[in-house]
């Protein structure tokens, strides 16, 4: 076995142990990394197998750190998801090292799973995209859902933000996705301006 097909069986063996689990009865992380590999390669013409491991790094081991386990509030919000970059940088590194991966290409991956260089990183590029667009894709209609005491403006400002992340390609692919109405005007509406 080489040294890639090793670290895609240690990351998804991480992946396993999530203990929440998809409607189909798989690893919730593992079904979230499926989607974010396959939007990379919708992403990235040909994408090394390096940035296709990345992919599946995405949200390694996210599970493991509730975001109760932060204050509540934007401040507590973020200082959880940035906890979560460097925790999730540092495993994937671990897991590509172990599987033979040469040292230089792990610290790369850590780079982007690590959200540094977002903008002027491809790689860091191309997994942000990829996890905006699974979001959207498959994640939005739960997250109004759950904040449904969210004003209107509050919707489109968070969709804004996300938008100006994005690389043209992957605001060009929002179009292709079958957005619920509600939805869809909302994004619409943060993306006209």
């Amino acid at each position: 076995m080489d040294a890639y097909t090793q670290a895609r069986s240690l990351i998804d063996a991480a992946h396993a142990a999530d203990p929440a689990r998809a409607a189909d009865g798989r690893p919730a992380e593992l079904v979230y990394a499926d989607r974010v590999e396959a939007w990379v390669a919708r992403l990235v013409p040909e994408p090394a197998p390096l940035l296709r491991l990345a992919a599946r790094c995405q949200h390694l081991e996210r599970w493991s750190v509730p975001r109760a386990s932060f204050p509540e509030g934007k401040v507590g919000y973020l200082n959880w998801r940035r906890s979560l970059y460097v925790k999730q940088a540092a495993r994937a590194r671990e897991l590509l090292v172990a599987a033979g991966i040469a040292a230089a290409e792990a610290d790369e991956v850590a780079t982007w799973v690590s959200k540094t260089g977002l903008k002027t990183n491809p790689g860091t590029q191309a997994l942000e995209d990829a996890a905006v667009m699974v979001f959207l894709e498959n994640e939005i209609g739960a997250f109004a859902a759950q904040h449904a005491d969210y004003p209107r403006e509050k919707f489109v400002e968070i969709l804004r933000k996300t938008w100006r992340k994005l690389s043209p390609r992957a605001q060009e692919l929002t179009g292709t996705l079958p957005l619920p109405p509600g939805i869809a005007a909302l994004v619409q509406e943060a993306t006209a301006s």
